[in-house]
């Protein structure tokens, strides 16, 4: 008995070790020496890209990518601006790789080592503008909001502050009225010589970008504290957000993104509103990876 069991117990172990074989020849297939995996970038993120709300400009644009780059095994996820940044802090936190919709200015840029990747093929178009629109008529009816609207632009640094202050837990209002009073200089340029109102009131609209949500707070805090305004910032998706401009239920958004994010709004509105140009240049989307990621193109995507 006591051989028996002694060779049962060889038995299972030589067991053991076959399967422990197996497994690591198994494993050896989908690993480099290194430890980094030798499947394709498409596998390692089940051919997912993770994007934002479906109404987004970008999400148009990274479908018309998919189209162009013969990406047809690839997807396009619908989700939000928040939930795309926690599976991106996830990821990266995990060092795994991932590939979303991306746009500057952001916050993640600063707290992430991220890339573009490279757009031969322009779909994305080069670098846009964030413009400021007004309803039709708001000079006249208004000359010190229209004043003051047409003068403010600032630059990518200038919101990444109080992108950033928000994103380390600051409320947005707190965090307008912290950057407005840090850089007087700024806000004394666009209000110089514009007489206060008395509690006229004004409406605002901007999409839940972080970007957006940054600009908006920023002009309602000083319509309100240096220019006397009731202001009513409404958050609501594209589409509404230019309707209501062009319909006059809103005054003014300081969130239209052009040439290319919002071209279809500006085709189909831009007889009912007024641009009064860009806020901010050289702004950028496209398709973002982390740097550790090793592919540098959209057309990578195909291997």
């Amino acid at each position: 008995m006591k051989k028996q069991g002694k060779w049962m117990t060889l038995l299972g172990l030589a067991g053991v070790l076959m399967l422990s074989a197996c497994n690591t020849n198994s494993s050896a297939s989908d690993t480099s020496q290194d430890g980094s995996s030798t499947e394709s970038f498409g596998k390692q993120v089940k051919y997912e890209i993770i994007g934002i709300d479906p109404g987004a400009g970008i999400m148009k644009a990274t479908n018309k990518a998919i189209k162009e780059y013969d990406l047809s095994d690839w997807k396009l996820i619908e989700g939000s601006g928040a939930a795309m940044t926690a599976t991106l802090a996830k990821d990266i936190k995990n060092k795994k790789p991932i590939i979303i919709t991306g746009w500057t200015p952001h916050w993640m840029f600063s707290k992430y080592d991220l890339k573009y990747l490279d757009d031969p093929k322009k779909v994305y178009g080069d670098a846009e503008e964030i413009h400021t629109i007004a309803r039709k008529g708001l000079k006249e009816d208004d000359p010190t909001a229209y004043a003051f609207l047409d003068r403010f632009e600032w630059t990518s640094d200038e919101m990444g502050e109080i992108m950033t202050a928000i994103e380390e837990g600051a409320k947005p209002e707190d965090a307008a009225k912290k950057w407005a009073d840090e850089h007087a200089d700024r806000v004394n340029e666009w209000i110089k010589d514009l007489k206060p109102v008395d509690g006229k009131a004004l409406k605002l609209s901007y999409v839940a970008w972080d970007s957006e949500i940054a600009s908006t707070n920023l002009l309602q805090y000083v319509l309100q504290s240096k220019l006397g305004y009731k202001v009513t910032a409404l958050q609501v998706e594209a589409g509404p957000m230019w309707t209501g401009v062009a319909n006059g239920d809103v005054d003014a958004t300081a969130a239209a993104w052009l040439p290319l994010t919002h071209a279809d709004y500006m085709d189909k509105f831009k007889d009912k509103v007024e641009d009064l140009g860009a806020n901010m240049t050289g702004v950028k989307t496209g398709l973002v990876v982390p740097s550790y990621v090793d592919i540098s193109s959209i057309e990578d995507l195909k291997k």
